[in-house]
């Protein structure tokens, strides 16, 4: 087997000779991020990938993500270096539970979180990140009943905050919701002079304790801005990765436990290489459920 080293430059050749783009999330990897053209949340490398272009995109992330940059750039072909990435919060979400709910509801305004399948966001009526969640919400007919899926909890934190009472799909992502008070409490004794950070996706007492409660481009903009010099970090542990890469003069404290999403992390360098190399694996959509998915990214985009 290759080590790393070998297996970048093989990696970085290999693009420059498909004429390929790679995208990687926030929480793949530090090796990976580092052969990466575009770090980012799902939807911000999406749209990175249909304004530029390209043939081939590699996207190192779970698979709703490469379904959102097929919708986004129908005629590149997009690689998943390992299908096995999938995402529980996105496959919560039945397309055949929501058809029957949209048509027992047909009044009712569903808002669907980017972390949703094609066939789930070619349901909806719009769809939104957790860094514009409170936009689209305030955009949205305040006299409809809004349906908000799939995340029980980013839905929760926007009722909260925005006075809202929107219906909430019973859905999470488990690494976000097994975060525990205990957990952040403890961090905050150890280092009691670090802002606690964390994402939108946690319950909403942990949203309440931190000093931030953020996406994770958020999380990266608010350390990046900030005066302090270390921040207790409450979100997947591959942001840590970019944090101290890009802030190397401050210091970031995860949690213990340590926050791991398996599918994040079943991506790897030679899965990489292989895809570009191989040309696997291809995202294959429906042509008419990409139709009807582009229709709520492209309102959520024109409002944002």
């Amino acid at each position: 087997m290759q080590n790393a080293l070998a297996l970048k430059e093989e990696i970085l050749a290999l693009k420059r000779e498909k004429g390929a783009i790679i995208l990687a999330h926030n929480y793949i990897d530090g090796k990976i991020q580092d052969v990466a053209d575009f770090v980012g949340d799902s939807l911000e490398l999406s749209v990175k990938a249909r304004d530029n272009e390209a043939d081939i995109i590699v996207f190192c992330g779970v698979r709703f993500m490469a379904e959102t940059a097929k919708i986004l750039s129908p005629k590149a072909t997009v690689l998943m270096p390992n299908l096995n990435a999938g995402c529980p919060m996105a496959d919560n979400c039945d397309p055949v539970a929501l058809a029957a709910y949209r048509a027992n509801h047909p009044d009712t305004t569903i808002i669907a979180y980017v972390n949703t399948t094609a066939a789930t966001k070619s349901l909806v009526d719009i769809c939104c990140t957790s860094g514009n969640a409170e936009k689209i919400v305030q955009s949205v007919a305040s006299d409809k009943d809004i349906l908000f899926l799939p995340d029980h909890n980013l839905g929760a934190n926007l009722n909260k905050k925005l006075g809202v009472n929107m219906i909430l799909w019973k859905g999470c992502c488990p690494v976000h919701h097994a975060l525990e008070l205990s957990s952040v409490r403890a961090a905050k004794e150890v280092h009691p002079e670090s802002p606690i950070l964390v994402h939108l996706e946690c319950q909403p007492e942990i949203v309440e304790l931190a000093d931030a409660a953020l996406s994770t481009r958020g999380i990266l903009d608010w350390a990046a801005k900030s005066d302090a010099k270390s921040f207790i970090i409450g979100t997947e542990e591959g942001m840590l990765y970019r944090l101290r890469k890009e802030n190397p003069h401050k210091t970031f404290y995860g949690l213990e436990p340590a926050l791991i999403c398996p599918d994040m992390k079943v991506t790897t360098l030679q899965q990489l290489r292989d895809s570009l190399k191989y040309e696997q694996y291809p995202i294959e959509l429906d042509e008419e459920v990409m139709k009807r998915a582009l229709v709520p990214i492209q309102r959520m985009l024109e409002l944002s």
